[in-house]
């Protein structure tokens, strides 16, 4: 499993610490350093059966400054992913990614039922 976090995120230092705790191998990558590709956000949206709009760090300072809340419903899927992938601070984190499965953001219930 790929796990994708941000080191100064609570929430990823959470999930993170979940993981190790139930002894989870995974992968770490920093989404700061090295920020998910478009194609890479286009095939994690296709496993998660979520919305576009839920990759989105919609707590940010990015998407604050953009006034992404505006701009958002009117953007093309196309738009949006582009947008997403020009920086990883605008992408929802932690994100998890299995074989069939890609989990945004950490909600222990949802994580423990998939894995």
């Amino acid at each position: 499993m790929l796990f994708i976090c941000y080191l100064r995120c609570t929430t990823c230092q959470n999930a993170r610490q979940w993981l190790d705790e139930h002894k989870i191998p995974y992968e770490f990558r920093d989404i700061k350093e090295d920020r998910p590709t478009r194609g890479e956000l286009v095939a994690w949206h296709a496993k998660s059966d979520l919305p576009p709009k839920r990759f989105f760090n919609t707590s940010g300072q990015l998407y604050r400054e953009n006034d992404l809340a505006a701009r958002l419903p009117e953007m093309t899927e196309a738009g949006q992913f582009d947008l997403l992938s020009s920086d990883g601070m605008m992408v929802k984190r932690p994100i998890l990614v299995g074989d069939d499965f890609v989990l945004v953001g950490f909600r222990e219930k949802e994580w423990a039922e998939k894995l």
